[in-house]
């Protein structure tokens, strides 16, 4: 099973209370930042917080994101412009250290009303198996993810998602008291559908035949944790990666050992090594999408589409029953 611990992270209330604090400054009626549509304008990093943005603002609110549709986020270039559309918007909402370049944006955009959604549940790190100590810059990438092994994908937990809403919720409340009610509202409906969602991967993976899924990117050591599944990651956090030949060959055992019938990868990442392995061991390949955004190869057109879609992959390769 995946092994975690703790990172320090402010407790929920808490973080609530300091995301509150970091949008009073705009705190007043919707759009203070002199917006003529009268709106809350919202810089979200990428979809996950696009999305959950959204659905708390509503129609209070004009969500812009940095990440366009079909852009892997880790490899996200900020333009001048970008910076220029942080400095201008009321609230900015990001997840520290998923994007350097967003991070070092945000810290020359001198932008004031900052919510970190990293601070609004608590990040873990989780021992999964795979290639996590390779060292990523000697091969050219520049994924940040923190501590060594930390992964950041909280979204693809229902739950870790829903204390995210809460917060950030809260803090649009306070940033925009006028319209407080309806970002209450919209924040509970999200919470209860989030919720509903965390039930039907609960019972949908129940009972399986096996536990343990195999994956090019070792994006889901959150879900695995919550619903009680073993990941194993071809290459760790970095779905570009080359796996080496004693990997590929740990792999091919652990397939035969825990009677692995699915080789994942993601539809904003390449295929080729997913295939690869699924050739040599005689297993079949599927998609398991880390969500990082929303693309024309995307098995659904939101969250709980893409997720449900997830649901049914995975039930189809643990042989749900």
């Amino acid at each position: 099973m995946n092994v975690r611990r703790l990172i320090p992270a402010t407790a929920l209330t808490a973080a609530v209370a300091l995301g509150a604090t970091a949008l009073t400054a705009c705190s007043g009626t919707a759009g203070a930042a002199g917006s003529s549509d009268g709106k809350l304008h919202v810089t979200a990093s990428f979809y996950p917080l696009q999305f959950l943005a959204e659905q708390i603002g509503g129609d209070h609110v004009k969500v812009d994101t940095l990440t366009k549709p079909g852009v892997e986020p880790h490899d996200l270039e900020i333009t001048p412009k970008q910076t220029g559309q942080l400095s201008e918007s009321d609230v900015v909402l990001y997840l520290k250290s998923l994007q350097p370049a967003v991070d070092k944006a945000i810290a020359q955009s001198g932008v004031k009303n900052v919510v970190d959604a990293a601070t609004l549940t608590k990040l873990e790190v989780h021992g999964t198996s795979g290639e996590e100590d390779h060292d990523h810059a000697a091969e050219g990438h520049d994924h940040a993810h923190g501590e060594a092994g930390e992964d950041p994908h909280v979204w693809l937990d229902p739950t870790k998602y829903a204390e995210i809403a809460k917060g950030f919720g809260a803090a649009l409340e306070k940033a925009d008291p006028g319209h407080a009610a309806d970002y209450k509202k919209n924040t509970d409906d999200l919470v209860a559908k989030l919720g509903a969602l965390d039930t039907e991967f609960k019972d949908g993976l129940k009972n399986t035949a096996s536990r343990t899924f195999i994956t090019t990117h070792s994006a889901f050591g959150y879900l695995a944790e919550r619903y009680g599944l073993d990941q194993e990651g071809i290459s760790g956090v970095d779905p570009e990666s080359e796996p080496s030949p004693a990997r590929m060959k740990e792999l091919q055992a652990v397939a035969k050992k825990d009677n692995v019938t699915t080789v994942f990868f993601e539809t904003l990442a390449s295929d080729k090594t997913a295939k690869s392995l699924a050739r040599d061991t005689g297993l079949t390949t599927d998609v398991l999408d880390p969500l990082e955004g929303i693309g024309d190869r995307s098995q659904g057109s939101d969250y709980f589409e893409v997720m449900r879609s997830n649901l049914k992959n995975l039930q189809k390769a643990l042989g749900a029953k």
